[in-house]
């Protein structure tokens, strides 16, 4: 069973993409057209695979590609978003390495390393620090079963002193080469793809839709059926509108509505 969509509450507060977009004077009418039966079919099947328990927080990953193929592993094992902490005055750019995968996978923004880290074990997450230390363990030996975030550091630093020292677990990937060290968007691939092979061998991976609250799941699904609504709803501080199980929008957006476009 899918779960109701009665349950739709707004806004999400993540971002889908960093830049700023104009603001349009449009029909509503022609922005809210109800999707194919088959795209909402599809939105729905991918959402249901989705992980709230599982994400990457990357602390100043900056270069496009490297960003832009993380988000892409994150969409392909169903994290449901990732988290970052850039430079003051950088804002994260994709490339054509993501495929679109912006688009699925929510980039959150955080202003330190410590609020991230701090909000993200308030929210039950076990931090796993990719970090060369004496404490670090063979990523193979931790559990990920359980509320995980990974986290990765920039391109040539690595991890902070402050991210390392905040860490719940250092792990490593070891490697048999001259270079001890991956590139971090291939470090990523690995964590993310260990640990829903772990979570498939317990049988913990969402099928139906139970990695998501009630709530969560509601909202993403608008997002991704309706983006351009969906924004303006944030700009709004608006609850996102139901929709009927065919996907539809159930209830009439002002006449002046002006929609992102």
């Amino acid at each position: 069973m899918r779960r109701s969509l009665a349950f739709l509450e707004g806004p999400s507060g993540s971002i889908g993409s960093p830049f700023h977009l104009p603001i349009l004077e449009e029909p509503p009418g022609g922005l809210t057209m109800p999707l194919l039966p088959r795209r909402f079919e599809r939105l729905q099947s991918v959402l249901d695979h989705r992980m709230a328990d599982l994400t990457v927080l990357l602390e100043q990953v900056e270069k496009p590609h490297n960003l832009s193929a993380i988000l892409r592993s994150c969409d392909a094992v169903g994290a449901l978003e990732a988290h970052a902490v850039c430079r003051a005055g950088r804002l994260p750019t994709f490339n054509s390495t993501a495929q679109g995968s912006q688009k699925w996978v929510p980039l959150k923004l955080h202003t330190s390393t410590e609020a991230a880290m701090a909000q993200l074990k308030e929210r039950g997450f076990r931090l796993y620090g990719t970090h060369l230390g004496r404490s670090a363990v063979d990523y193979r030996a931790c559990d990920f079963t359980g509320p995980t975030a990974f986290v990765l550091g920039a391109e040539k630093w690595g991890l902070s002193e402050t991210a390392a020292s905040l860490v719940d677990q250092s792990l490593y990937i070891p490697m048999r080469g001259m270079v001890q060290s991956l590139n971090v968007s291939v470090a990523a691939a690995i964590l993310l793809f260990e640990a829903l092979r772990q979570r498939q061998s317990a049988g913990v991976v969402p099928e139906h839709g139970e990695g998501l609250s009630p709530d969560q799941y509601g909202r993403q699904l608008f997002a991704w059926s309706y983006p351009q609504v969906a924004r303006w709803c944030d700009q709004q501080g608006r609850p996102y509108p139901a929709l009927t199980p065919e996907g539809e929008i159930a209830e009439p957006l002002p006449r002046d509505v002006r929609l992102p476009h």
